[in-house]
């Protein structure tokens, strides 16, 4: 058994191995036989109909691969599709029995007819993206042919929600000579195939459905069909949140607090500029990107709107150290900012001086209030009242001594007219002294009120910025 077992194995062994070549060789001639017989009598140059009146039916499906590039300043999208076109062709079948069984066949694109299908809205200024590849032919005249393509789309980009924007990018296709009566087009699906898309790190793919149109031209009178397919893309806006919007965030962060900075330092109005060129850097890397059109981009409004902030605030630092630095030869405080500044905003800005619960320095030194003119007319008074005494004693003394000697007399004239100007000069003194009393009192008033509207001011930009950066960062929920 063994032996015979060993036989018919090697008998079977060699059958194959002189079976199978001859029977590829067959394969091969007839393949040779039917390309012949094919191309004999045809062309690729005209329709492949039976009757001239007949419609060719054009199946067309799209598979987008790869976004190669969005360039939304020049608006042109650049994708790697794979198109595949199916159609029948009359001249093309022939019957399997005829030829071994042969039931396909792959030739080069070029020996047979080709629907001119082209792009409509394409960019590209070569026309020559597309890849001479093989068409695979059926026995019943089916026609596949794979292709694929690099295409440059016109794309009109909508910034005005950059970067948390959707797009919508159009690539229409249909014949560019056949009009309806002569070539039709047909979905193959209902969408574009998304199965081998390679993802893209800026952009999110929500969709790309087809549709079909039937579009009459002012040219002409007859039909043309087209299949559009609607790209449908999100930006991944995290690039731009950390490297545009953060930064902007952080700077503008910084604007309120040259409110906060002492007026004495001189590096309130510093600050404010240099945050303002910062962000006028931002807003130009987001100008160069950004396609020049009407609309203006969200990013761009924050930066403008924080900019307009920026300008005000250092506008009003201006403002805020010029009453600060108002001197002794300024008015007085108005009643009316004295009432609502230094007492009531004031006490909402929690800015309180120190000694100021107290007593009012004000009220005490300045000789035009109650307190200030008693204290002050005491004093005088009192003066007045010791030069008084100082006279009764002295005409006193005369009389006691009117009969004393004439040197007496003199001396004690000499002595009043001496503590006259003594008292001059005190007065003069005292004088003096209260009205540089009361123009400290000024300064430190006209300072007080611009160190409350420096606070004011300062939490309510803090406001400010908050509410933008809640705004602008509520588009990416």
């Amino acid at each position: 058994m063994t032996r015979k077992m060993a036989k018919k194995c090697g008998f079977y062994l060699v059958f194959l191995l002189l079976f199978l070549p001859a029977c590829q060789s067959a394969h091969g001639r007839y393949a040779h036989k039917l390309l012949r017989d094919l191309l004999a009598n045809y062309t690729n140059a005209l329709r492949p109909v039976a009757d001239t009146e007949h419609v060719i039916n054009v199946t067309l499906q799209v598979t987008l691969s790869q976004i190669i590039d969005m360039d939304e300043r020049n608006q042109i999208l650049t994708t790697y599709l794979w198109v595949r076109q199916v159609w029948m062709d009359a001249f093309l079948a022939w019957k399997k029995d005829d030829y071994d069984g042969l039931d396909t066949i792959r030739i080069p694109s070029s020996y047979v007819w080709r629907p001119d299908i082209v792009l409509y809205n394409s960019a590209d200024d070569e026309f020559s993206s597309s890849m001479e590849t093989n068409v695979v032919l059926r026995h019943d005249g089916q026609v596949m042919w794979d292709q694929p393509a690099i295409t440059k789309s016109s794309c009109s980009v909508d910034v005005a929600f950059f970067p948390f924007d959707v797009q919508q990018c159009h690539l229409t296709f249909g014949s560019w000579t056949h009009n309806g009566n002569q070539m039709d087009l047909f979905n193959a699906l209902d969408s574009a195939d998304l199965a081998d898309f390679i993802a893209n790190v800026e952009w999110e793919i929500l969709g790309m459905p087809a549709k079909k149109n039937v579009i009459l031209y002012g040219c002409c009178s007859d039909p043309y069909p087209d299949i559009t397919f609607t790209l449908h893309l999100k930006r991944r806006s995290s690039f731009y949140i950390f490297n545009l919007l953060l930064p902007c965030m952080m700077i503008s962060f910084l604007a309120p607090l040259g409110f906060y900075l002492p007026a004495d330092s001189g590096e309130k109005v510093s600050l404010g500029v240099t945050v303002l060129l910062a962000l006028t850097v931002f807003q130009l890397l987001v100008a160069e990107s950004m396609p020049p059109s009407e609309s203006v981009p969200l990013i761009g409004k924050y930066y403008i709107a924080t900019m307009l902030m920026v300008t005000a605030s250092t506008a009003l630092t201006i403002f805020i150290m010029n009453i600060h630095h108002c001197g002794p030869e300024g008015r007085p405080v108005p009643a009316w900012a004295e009432r609502f500044i230094l007492k009531y905003l004031a006490r909402v800005c929690f800015v309180h001086e120190a000694g100021e619960a107290d007593e009012n320095p004000r009220e005490e030194s300045d000789g035009s209030k109650c307190n200030g003119e008693a204290r002050g007319c005491d004093r005088s008074v009192q003066k007045d009242d010791t030069f008084v005494v100082l006279e009764e004693s002295a005409d006193s003394g005369d009389g006691e001594r009117s009969g004393g000697v004439a040197e007496s007399g003199k001396e004690a004239c000499g002595a009043c007219r001496h503590q006259r100007g003594l008292r001059r000069n005190v007065e003069y003194i005292a004088s003096a002294y209260q009205d540089q009393r009361i123009a400290q009192v000024r300064v430190g008033e006209w300072r007080k009120l611009a160190k409350v509207m420096d606070r004011f001011f300062m939490w309510l930009f803090f406001i400010m910025v908050f509410i933008m950066s809640v705004l602008i960062l509520g588009k990416a929920v």
